[in-house]
């Protein structure tokens, strides 16, 4: 069983920095570097994918927000007519997800590019920054799950006694994740599938866990039909995973450009002269 331990918040003068927003932070950052990286290696140009991440990030955060306010926690617009444009009071990870999509779909579209062709980049850079930003979740243990004695539980303080952490959970399947997917990159196996096959196991994996979500507590997620948001955007993930198993196929590489040799440089000189 896993001790409470709380991150403390990081005291700058009149500011305050979060141990949640660091994490989070940190994660988009890997995020954003590992995808780069990952596009020049598929030969692809990294230029767009850098002026994408502030669209990708702000709408998500956005986007993050109002599925909290709406979809989680609707109770919380009787606060004051200012809790919507609040978006740094309440976030889901999944409304972020949700944003950064939406604003991929249109970002890609205006640019003219195929976002299929940086879709295994999307997939080796989102699966760990997405595992680092969760675990800030853990850090300040916001996602309480129901009683129980398994190993990982969390031990919390007072009445609440030993419980699962959903955080924990979720930073451990995406960086299990994240190993299964940059072994296939390695072995070049399901090329230009490798967002589909993470967007079904981490649905199927999401789906589970939200069944372990705390109901006994005076703050907690909101069921429609008995199912968190979370679970139903799991199931659009799981479809759409399986069709792009299905369906997608592996993108052509762009072809390097051939370095010229001292024999190709006298060569061309001979028929300047000619």
């Amino acid at each position: 069983m896993i001790p409470y331990w709380q991150a403390p918040s990081i005291k700058l003068g009149p500011l305050t920095i979060e141990p949640f927003g660091i994490f989070v932070a940190l994660g988009i950052l890997l995020a954003a570097r590992l995808l780069a990286r990952q596009a020049e290696r598929d030969g692809l140009a990294s230029a767009p994918l850098q002026d994408y991440a502030p669209w990708g990030v702000g709408v998500g955060i956005v986007v993050g927000h109002f599925v909290h306010l709406f979809g989680y926690h609707p109770e919380e617009l009787s606060k004051s007519p200012w809790q919507i444009l609040k978006v740094w009071d309440g976030l889901s990870s999944f409304g972020g997800l949700l944003g950064g999509i939406l604003a991929a779909v249109v970002f890609f579209r205006l640019h003219r590019l195929r976002f299929r062709d940086y879709a295994d980049a999307f997939a080796l850079s989102v699966a760990p920054g997405w595992a680092v930003a969760r675990l800030g979740c853990f850090a300040v243990h916001d996602h309480i799950g129901t009683p129980t004695d398994f190993f990982l539980a969390v031990n919390f303080p007072g009445s609440l006694g030993a419980r699962h952490d959903l955080g924990l959970y979720d930073a451990l399947l995406l960086f299990a994740l994240t190993g299964v997917l940059w072994a296939l990159r390695n072995a070049g196996k399901l090329r230009g599938r490798l967002l589909p096959l993470l967007a079904i196991f981490y649905g199927l994996g999401r789906f589970g866990f939200d069944f372990l979500r705390a109901a006994d507590l005076s703050y907690v997620d909101a069921r429609y039909l008995g199912l968190t948001p979370a679970q139903y955007g799991s199931i659009g993930l799981v479809l759409f995973g399986l069709y792009g198993v299905a369906l997608w196929r592996a993108p052509e590489r762009q072809a390097a450009p051939a370095p010229h040799t001292g024999d190709d440089a006298r060569q061309a000189d001979a028929r300047k002269v000619s």
